[in-house]
């Protein structure tokens, strides 16, 4: 008896002396062994407002933001009360002055927490009892009417709900007489059901099981419904997720259609941390439209293969590999999806390399690539297998040479080595794998030796000469005779090593004219003009004579005309130069810009307009041609307008006429027939549009509104749009010119805080009508969220509505309607 007063007496000072910090009951006193039966530690208390003793009850009542901190264990509440003969902490809340609770207990054990209206803790057992709970476990939360803890993890709720919800009446919840809850493991309920706003619905579990850690684990993945006009009604993206280990994973997905058609899916994902990631995608499909039978029943297998990896850069910075292949059926996409850039998508295209380089040695680079293209529409495809390419470090063998400190113009000439090999085909999607495809390869080795430098000319002007070396190996040639008993030209094809090799040298000079008009008073502080010329010369020898055996003749007719041919005509580099080339080309950009003042007229502040990005004009003139010397002269302008508009231009224009047959051109100026320097054959141009809820307000007025909360544009929204118009002449007259215009647009607006609104669509100008257009609808439901797409026209008409929880816990806890009406293709 006199052991247990004196604790109480002891405890009952720690809050006498001090009422709002925090003071210590050491765990065991020297001459007092019995204490360990209360407490096993040393206990910290505090009260904002009162600490109060019985002795006779063997109790300690702490009243206002009590707080109790046991072990591990912390205890917050408006009262707290402490009885020694049960062994048990008792926490609850308080009313204020409006009727509102206030102080509501708050529970704290290494992970644990959770707040309830009511705590008994039993310091001896840690076992606890609790009402109306409420705690955050995972994404979702766990509110209930009693609760027993049973242990350090274990706790066992009567009447309880689970939500996402984080208000504090939760709009929806699933509720279960029973709930088993394992902390950071997993929350296991008995027949439970679907509330909102508290109202019970028929939507009826017979179990509920929900992972609570942040490990994957596998289980059923819940498919979508809806109806298809021509393929009847489909469940869609059901199956089973595996975790096959912490770094993998995999989905195992089917469509089903109720008039026979299905596609089946598997997606493999990976990811070493800090070496590499990826993912697999194969899907394989059979798409029926009608019934067996029927006059318009056809059928079409469809397969989709996406493998993309990508390594981590510090893993090994001189040896990475990276892939990135789509292939696939070319109506895979029409058939089997919903997003607008799977079903826009003209072709898909592969590529897998490695790559390896070198700080020290001879060589610098080696890239190992995959290639592979495909036209849906056309249904061509390209392989490349493989592309070989490999370059030396550029070496300056003069550099530093004698003992001059100033650099020479010798010092800067440099010489480089590369390599280039590949074998590659080109064919059709069907006649890919047939055989003899293999003999279709085209293959060689291309090496390319550059020598160059540059020389500064009177400080101003810059002169850059090269002289470039390439030889080219091949593993066939060709050879063609004329059979004068058929009449025909045979064109067959030698297996033998062929090599051929030419050289050219070139020459550039170029420099930088500033032109500068400034201003003293107005706005405008200066314009700026910056002129690039630029003039080059090359030059190639002909190597068709025939001490080279690169070109050779042959009979075409029966009059006795002959042909002079390259016998690596069809070479994958091609063949050696049969004419002497000598080029000079010429070009002229220029780019405007404006200094424009603010309006506190301080140069420091004053900002750069650029009036023309770029205004270009270029041509060439062959030295050697006996005709026709003059190329076609292109011109080229971009511009930004106000951050607003993007602008591009480019034509070509020819200096010599036509022929009378609009065929092609002769040798005579369009300068001295028509008396204009040059005839249009062509031009493209196109006009982009970009705006946003503060593309017209100026940056001073947006800091302005900033500093006052505006109001008036908190609404977000963006609107694009590009016209472009080709126009392609040739050497026709006008009225037989070829004219493609195109116009897309797009955007999206908050109109609301929860209301979201997005479009795209296009013009075709030809067809007088809409192109692919669709239109999105978000709302924002709190915990809740829901998505409307609709395709008015086209031929994937469609609609769909999801309604479903915000949290990826509930991801699965939702409601759809999708109709469509597009009939699959088949060819």
């Amino acid at each position: 008896m006199k052991t247990q007063t004196l604790i109480l007496f002891l405890f009952l000072l720690t809050g006498v002396f001090n009422k709002s910090n925090a003071d210590t009951i050491p765990p065991v006193l020297d001459t007092i062994e019995t204490q360990k039966i209360y407490f096993d530690d040393e206990i910290r208390q505090s009260a904002e407002d009162s600490l109060r003793l019985s002795i006779d009850g063997k109790k300690a009542f702490l009243y206002g933001k009590a707080k109790i901190e046991y072990q591990n264990t912390t205890i917050t509440a408006a009262y707290i009360e402490i009885d020694w003969n049960k062994k048990t902490i008792y926490a609850s809340f308080t009313i204020d002055s409006a009727g509102n609770k206030i102080d509501i207990p708050v529970f704290n054990e290494e992970a644990q927490s959770f707040k309830a209206e009511e705590i008994i803790y039993n310091f001896k057992t840690k076992k606890c009892r609790i009402k109306k709970i409420t705690t955050k476990e995972g994404d979702g939360y766990i509110l209930s009417k009693s609760v027993k803890k049973v242990a350090d993890d274990i706790f066992y709720l009567h009447k309880g709900d689970y939500t996402t919800c984080d208000a504090e009446k939760p709009h929806f919840s699933i509720r279960a007489n029973k709930i088993k809850l394992i902390t950071g493991k997993k929350i296991v309920t008995g027949p439970a059901y679907l509330t909102f706003f508290r109202v019970p619905t028929p939507l009826f579990f017979p179990f509920g099981y929900f992972p609570n850690n942040d490990k994957k684990s596998s289980g059923l993945i819940i498919p979508s419904y809806g109806e298809s006009t021509n393929m009847g009604f489909f469940l869609k993206d059901g199956g089973y997720y595996l975790t096959l280990s912490n770094k993998m994973d995999l989905s195992l997905k089917s469509d089903i259609y109720t008039q026979g058609s299905w596609n089946l899916k598997s997606l493999l994902r990976y990811n070493n941390r800090y070496r590499y990631n990826g993912s697999l995608k194969i899907s394989y499909g059979n798409m029926k439209n009608s019934y067996t039978g029927f006059p318009d029943y056809s059928e079409k297998k469809d397969f989709h293969v996406k493998w993309s990896h990508k390594q981590d850069q510090k893993s090994n910075p001189s040896l990475t590999f990276s892939a990135n292949v789509e292939a696939g059926s070319s109506t895979y996409h029409r058939n089997n999806s919903y997003e607008a850039n799977d079903y826009l998508k003209n072709t898909m295209s592969s590529n897998i390399n490695l790559s390896k380089s070198w700080s020290n040695g001879f060589f610098n680079n080696l890239n190992l690539s995959l290639r592979h293209s495909q036209n849906i529409s056309t249904k061509n495809i390209n392989l490349t297998l493989p592309d070989i390419s490999l370059n030396s470090k550029r070496i300056y063998p003069f550099k530093l040479m004698g003992n001059s400190a100033k650099t020479q113009w010798y010092d800067k000439i440099s010489v480089k080595y590369g390599m280039n090999s590949k074998n590659t085909i080109s064919t059709n999607d069907s006649l890919l794998f047939t055989k003899g495809s293999l003999s279709k390869f085209r293959n060689g080795v291309k090496q390319h030796i550059p020598i160059s430098t540059s020389i500064n000319i009177l400080k101003h002007l810059t002169m850059s000469p090269s002289f470039n070396f390439t030889e080219r190996w091949y593993l066939s040639q060709i050879s063609k005779t004329w059979d004068s008993n058929d009449s025909i030209l045979i064109t067959d094809t030698i297996h033998k090593f062929t090599r051929g090799h030419d050289y050219s040298f070139s020459t550039n000079l170029n420099t930088k004219i500033y032109g500068l008009l400034e201003f003293q008073k107005g706005k405008i502080a200066g314009i700026r003009h910056v002129l690039s010329p630029n003039i080059s010369l090359t030059y190639s020898p002909d190597f068709s004579d025939r001490k080279y055996g690169y070109y050779k003749k042959v009979q075409i007719n029966n009059d006795g005309d002959t042909q002079v041919y390259s016998i690596m005509n069809n070479g994958i580099y091609g063949s050696p130069s049969n004419t002497k080339e000598g080029a000079i080309n010429f070009s002229l950009s220029n780019i405007f810009e404006m200094k424009v003042r603010n309006k506190k007229d301080s140069t420091e502040n004053s900002r750069k307009i650029k009036l023309l990005e770029n205004l270009g004009i270029s041509s060439s003139y062959n030295i050697f041609a006996d005709s026709l010397r003059f190329s076609n002269i292109r011109l080229t302008a971009r511009t930004r307008l106000f951050d607003v508009f993007d602008i591009t231009f480019a034509s070509d224009y020819d200096p010599y006429i036509a022929n009378a047959n609009r065929t092609n051109r002769i040798n005579q100026f369009e300068l001295f027939t028509n008396k204009r320097i040059a005839r249009l054959k062509s031009f493209r141009t196109s006009i982009g549009l970009s705006i946003n809820n503060n593309s017209f307000i100026s940056k001073d007025n947006m800091q302005r509104e900033d500093e006052q909360k505006r109001s008036t544009h908190d609404i977000p929204w963006n609107l694009s749009a590009n016209y472009s118009l080709t126009y392609n002449k040739g050497h026709n007259i006008a009225a037989f010119a070829d004219t493609i215009q195109s116009l897309t647009f797009s955007g999206n607006f908050k109109i609301t805080k929860n209301w979201k609104i997005g479009f795209r669509s296009g013009y075709d100008f030809d067809e007088k009508k809409l192109t692919y257009s669709s239109v999105d609808i978000y709302r924002d439901l709190h915990c809740w969220e829901m998505l409307f797409n609709w395709i008015p026209l086209g031929y994937h008409r469609s609609y769909s509505l999801t309604i479903r929880v915000k949290a990826a816990a509930l991801r699965d806890l939702k409601y759809e309607k999708k109709k469509d009406w597009f009939t699959p293709e088949y060819n």
